[in-house]
């Protein structure tokens, strides 16, 4: 479930854009900015609200009190609406846009870790927005070897970490850290040999994070069709859960809200009532139940956009929606995708076409 690697130059040359004028004020609502430039309301394109000129307007920010987090302009989402738009295919341009407008995480990856959270954190900052961030780089990290990879060793790894937390600095950021990490845990994925250190890895990334004053961590914790909370409730004490702000369930999958939300409750009863975070990104039709139960998870068909991000949850254990998976990435090469983190339009297109 790799998310790409975060294109460092192009956020940090967005923070001047940013700067200079672009959308960025939370009263606007999801959509883009109006105005009254050359594809404006009162440009060339005139009228035609529905057309290209809709789907290639400045986006804006979602209002603060709903989310805080922040929307990248620049996002492949974003530049793919406008592709579309250009070649004539306004309704898959539309769908995009849906997709576009909403804030998802960056994942941080390997290289130059210290540029990237440095980047999309300036970014958010200066669009008066949070950084939403996802930590996957954790030795021996993949067992199903789609996203095979992460830190050679821990003292790699703890380089790395400590690089995030220098470019996140003091500005407001969200870390959700390391997916299946605990869960390989858990279900014996990840070689005994390699179990004490993966504990504290984890441990002193929660630790290492939390030092930034704007910094809230929230470990990965499953999700409803993996693992009971009964099987995960030590391994996530054992891997520092009582120094993090929460935990993050459904992270990449596709198990509907409610369901989640129940999961997400019975484990923290578990662990001393800590709040948590849901990944609504690509739930909106539930998971897959049709193919071979070991893949399900990747590239399922037919599925959709879930919830919009919010902190507007109406439960206090429930601490935000948030999509985490940044929906149209491929989960890796299965169903006809491309491999882990890569963009796939057509995917991407269901989702929006699904979820609408």
């Amino acid at each position: 479930m790799d998310g790409s690697a975060v294109r460092a130059t192009a956020l940090a040359a967005g923070v001047l854009l940013l700067l200079a004028g672009c959308s960025s004020g939370g009263s606007g609502g999801s959509g883009g900015s109006g105005g009254d430039g050359p594809d404006g309301p009162d440009g060339p394109d005139g009228p035609d609200r529905g057309g290209r000129s809709a789907v290639s307007a400045p986006l804006g920010q979602r209002p603060k009190g709903d989310v805080p987090y922040w929307v990248d302009p620049d996002s492949t989402a974003a530049r793919e609406a406008v592709v579309h738009a250009d070649r004539g295919d306004l309704d898959s341009a539309r769908l995009l846009r849906k997709i576009a407008e909403q804030p998802a995480a960056s994942w941080i990856g390997p290289d130059d870790p210290r540029a990237q959270a440095e980047a999309v954190t300036t970014s958010a900052t200066a669009a008066g927005r949070d950084a939403l961030l996802v930590l996957y780089n954790i030795p021996h990290r993949d067992c199903g070897q789609y996203s095979k990879g992460g830190a050679a060793d821990g003292d790699a790894y703890r380089t790395w970490i400590d690089e995030v937390a220098q470019g996140i600095g003091a500005r407001r950021a969200t870390v959700i850290l390391e997916p299946d990490a605990v869960l390989h845990l858990a279900d014996g994925c990840t070689p005994e040999a390699f179990r004490a250190e993966r504990y504290g890895l984890l441990g002193a990334a929660v630790e290492r994070l939390g030092r930034q004053p704007g910094t809230s961590v929230y470990l990965d914790a499953g999700n409803p069709g993996w693992r009971t909370p009964d099987a995960l409730f030590e391994p996530l004490r054992r891997a520092g859960l009582a120094q993090a702000d929460g935990f993050a369930v459904n992270v990449s999958n596709f198990f509907p809200t409610a369901e989640s939300v129940d999961f997400g409750k019975r484990l923290s009863a578990r662990v001393g009532g800590k709040p948590f975070v849901v990944d609504t990104s690509r739930n909106g039709n539930g998971a897959y139940t049709s193919g071979d139960p070991g893949e399900n998870w990747c590239n399922p068909p037919g599925r959709a956009l879930g919830e919009a991000p919010t902190v507007r949850t109406g439960d206090p254990l429930v601490d935000a929606y948030l999509w985490i998976k940044r929906p149209g990435e491929s989960d890796g090469e299965c169903r006809g995708g491309p491999r882990a983190g890569e963009w796939w339009a057509e995917y991407a297109v269901g989702l929006a076409r699904n979820g609408s």
